[in-house]
């Protein structure tokens, strides 16, 4: 079997684990040929492709990023781009494709199987949004980056008697947030699943600083938004290709906290940092499980599906079913980070 590889959407640390486990499981168990599309499904529309050997994933491992490049292109959202899809997959003679990304690349891997074309999905991303998965590639990495920056900002917060807004990755859900703020002991979350509401935090600011502490820190989602009704004027601020502007929240945040309380109140965005560097061992056994699973599938002749960890188990799930859908935070969780202020 020929197998073509691709990694898509956003990077995040775990992806070289991933394709390691695609290559050394497909190549040395099975025998099949391995090829990577650089750059996601750009490559597979202009034919971008590389050899994947043995010799090529050596030392990866604990790299982040992704061997094969990423970009954010959809092929059912690009004129011809499906028909360009088939016709390198049949040029390279590619019988099966492993696909890795979120919710937007497996989307386009689910139409792309549609047309007839082998496909197994494995998802990754530090938002934690995938439906049908208890977790993705990243997230472990990205949670402990946010944990991290929350422990090294309570010193100085501290220190010169602040209001700390640290800033996280998480457009449509708080998944980041909530578990950074738990782990790191901040005193407030503002994540999308639950609209905050502006008066209530500065209650609780002007309390707690007045009977408890003279510092706070906030974990805020990028997506987080005020409460309908509430007194903080407020709409969500997008760039040019209808991504959230980063710092955006944070900076609105911390301006009503300074105006109000008048405590010296400062931002923090982790932005892009939280995609980066090495990844934690969750991250590499995840991606490698996630690998020899997808070429397991192959194996047995399925397509049209994701590889997802439900327990101590991984599962096969049907691509179909987790397109359009967003994993969010559970109550439960959200309440329990409301529980520790």
């Amino acid at each position: 079997m020929r197998i073509g590889l691709i990694t898509g959407g956003g990077d995040c640390p775990g992806l070289n684990a991933a394709i390691r486990a695609v290559v050394k499981h497909g190549h040395g168990t099975y025998g099949h040929s391995i090829i990577g599309f650089r750059n996601g499904w750009k490559g597979v529309i202009e034919g971008d492709v590389q050899p994947l050997t043995r010799e090529h994933i050596r030392n990866v491992l604990p790299v982040g990023g992704t061997m094969l490049g990423t970009a954010r292109m959809h092929p059912h959202r690009v004129d011809g781009g499906l028909d360009a899809v088939r016709a390198t997959l049949e040029a390279e003679r590619v019988d099966a494709l492993v696909v890795i990304g979120g919710d937007g690349t497996l989307d386009a891997a689910s139409k792309v199987a549609e047309t007839g074309i082998n496909v197994i999905g494995i998802p990754k991303t530090i938002d934690n949004d995938v439906v049908r998965t208890d977790t993705a590639i990243g997230f472990e990495t990205a949670v402990q980056v946010a944990t991290e920056a929350v422990d090294r900002i309570h010193t100085t917060a501290e220190s010169h008697n602040r209001v700390m807004v640290v800033e996280v990755m998480g457009r449509s859900t708080g998944w980041i947030a909530v578990n950074a703020a738990i782990a790191g002991g901040a005193e407030l979350v503002l994540a999308p699943e639950a609209p905050f509401d502006m008066d209530r935090v500065e209650r609780f600011l002007r309390h707690r600083h007045r009977a408890h502490a003279s510092f706070s820190i906030i974990v805020v989602a990028e997506g987080a938004v005020p409460a309908a009704g509430s007194s903080m004027d407020y709409t969500t601020e997008l760039g040019q290709f209808g991504e959230i502007v980063s710092g955006a929240v944070s900076s609105a945040v911390a301006h009503e906290i300074a105006e109000r309380t008048g405590f010296d109140t400062r931002v923090t965005v982790l932005g892009h940092v939280q995609r980066g560097g090495t990844p934690l061992p969750a991250d590499r056994i995840l991606g490698s499980r996630f690998g020899v699973a997808a070429v397991e599938a192959l194996q047995a002749g399925r397509s049209d599906v994701m590889t997802a960890l439900h327990g101590e188990s991984v599962d096969l799930v049907p691509i179909s079913e987790i397109a359009g859908q967003v994993k969010q935070v559970p109550e439960e969780l959200l309440r329990v980070a409301g529980a520790l202020a």
